[in-house]
């Protein structure tokens, strides 16, 4: 279960820490902004990694997700953190990340500046059964046949949409 004490940066449309905020609070609709990290990883065959949101998640439970996807802790950077959920969540320590672009998504019970990251790997990883409840490289066809039919985060159906459908 998701601890909600653990500590986010509340942050304003910038990203400039402007105070402190609990998970618990964060997730509760009072769309106080809050930064997290997103990676979408790919391998060399243009095949893209999601995740599968455990049952047990307050957000989101039992869709398909973002490879990786965390919340920034409090005293953490950006880099920190995406290389801190991408080791927890996947085993992963040897990639490149890139940087896409910063948005701010609004949903009924958050408000998240959102950090999207890509990178390429063939390294198969390695899902944390504590944080994930599997994961698998998807062709973009099968990407493609599902979007619209409630199988995805919206974030990712957001993401995916913008940022890489037309650049498989």
């Amino acid at each position: 279960m998701d601890n909600g004490k653990e500590l986010f940066p509340l942050v304003d449309e910038e990203g400039n820490i402007i105070g402190s905020i609990t998970r618990q609070e964060a997730h509760s609709g009072t769309k106080q902004l809050h930064p997290v990290v997103h990676l979408h990883l790919f391998n060399s065959k243009g095949e893209l990694y999601l995740q599968l949101r455990p049952s047990w998640k307050d957000v989101q439970p039992g869709k398909w997700d973002t490879a990786t996807g965390g919340h920034i802790d409090l005293g953490e950077s950006v880099e920190m953190a995406l290389r801190r959920e991408v080791k927890e969540e996947l085993g992963l320590t040897n990639f490149t990340p890139e940087s896409v672009e910063h948005y701010i998504f609004e949903s009924n019970v958050e408000r998240e500046l959102v950090f999207v990251h890509r990178a390429t790997t063939d390294e198969l990883p390695h899902p944390n059964a504590d944080e994930l409840a599997g994961g698998r490289f998807w062709r973009i066809e099968e990407i493609e046949e599902q979007l619209g039919k409630d199988v995805f985060t919206p974030n990712f159906e957001h993401e995916y949409q913008r940022f890489f459908q037309c650049k498989k």
